[in-house]
């Protein structure tokens, strides 16, 4: 029970990462926070947290609504007392070839993935600079290395990674720890609602997740390196694989990249 009477806060936890980092989190003797638009998938993962014994609440709201910030980080401080470990984790997916996207697309998924960070970083940071705690953003592989027809998804995880590392070495000096994790494909249910070109969720995941990453298993993994305060965390063989080779051969790993996305299921490009 290392996060014995720690305050954690997951933002979008109604499903995959977030939910699994709530459970996770709480099963090492957190006090847990989650946030969510739909009041009914808030109860249901509630009601998961609570047959663990994890001490809990929900509060709906949007991530990409700054207003809902702050009132989710007041109603924490008031029902808890503080907040010691954020996770920003809501966010929302897009496949779309960009000269196809409405801009309202690239809007949604910037409020949601940035705006949502900077947000709820911004409410949640006054009591963490108290605790001394961490913040974590659940970035992603395409945090490092863009990938075609996720541009606006891209564009988001590039600007949390930068956000986060300005964070990071402004409050070095204050006792706080600041985590950028990045999974790589991971088995949930972003794809499904990911946005297509006019805004509408895709429905379906182009990609057989069989063989994923588990959300429970990227939640140990998390809740590992914040135990340990880590810096990053970049995810399976062949997100560090991404990682690595984009930083020595840039220019032949975008046609790699190119032809790996092209063999996606109705892929938008060939």
């Amino acid at each position: 029970m290392k996060l014995i009477d720690k305050v954690v806060v997951v933002t979008g936890a109604t499903s995959g990462i977030g939910e699994a980092c709530a459970i996770a989190f709480g099963m090492e003797g957190a006090k847990v926070a989650i946030t969510g638009r739909s009041q009914v998938k808030l109860d249901n993962t509630l009601v998961k947290l609570r047959k663990e014994g994890i001490d809990c609440m929900g509060l709906l709201a949007d991530a990409g609504v700054e207003e809902d910030n702050q009132r989710m980080a007041d109603n924490v401080v008031a029902h808890f007392g503080k907040i010691d470990i954020l996770i920003n984790n809501a966010g929302i997916s897009m496949r779309a070839l960009f000269e196809e996207l409405d801009t309202a697309v690239f809007h949604k998924v910037m409020d949601t993935n940035f705006w949502g960070t900077v947000y709820a970083t911004k409410y949640c940071l006054p009591e963490i600079l108290k605790q001394e705690g961490s913040v974590i953003g659940i970035s992603s592989i395409n945090g490092y290395r863009g990938t075609p027809a996720r541009t606006a998804y891209t564009a988001s995880k590039y600007a949390m990674n930068g956000f986060l590392e300005s964070l990071r070495t402004e409050v070095m000096k204050r006792g706080v720890h600041v985590l950028v994790a990045c999974p790589g494909f991971t088995a949930s249910n972003i794809r499904n609602n990911a946005l297509t070109a006019a805004g509408n969720s895709q429905g379906e995941s182009p990609r057989n997740e069989d063989d994923m990453m588990t959300a429970k298993e990227v939640a140990d993994h998390i809740l590992k390196a914040t135990i340990k305060k880590k810096r990053d965390l970049v995810l399976t063989s062949e997100g560090k694989l991404a990682v690595f080779l984009n930083k020595w051969i840039p220019g032949i790993m975008d046609g790699i990249v190119y032809n790996h996305m092209a063999k996606e299921k109705d892929s938008p490009f060939k």
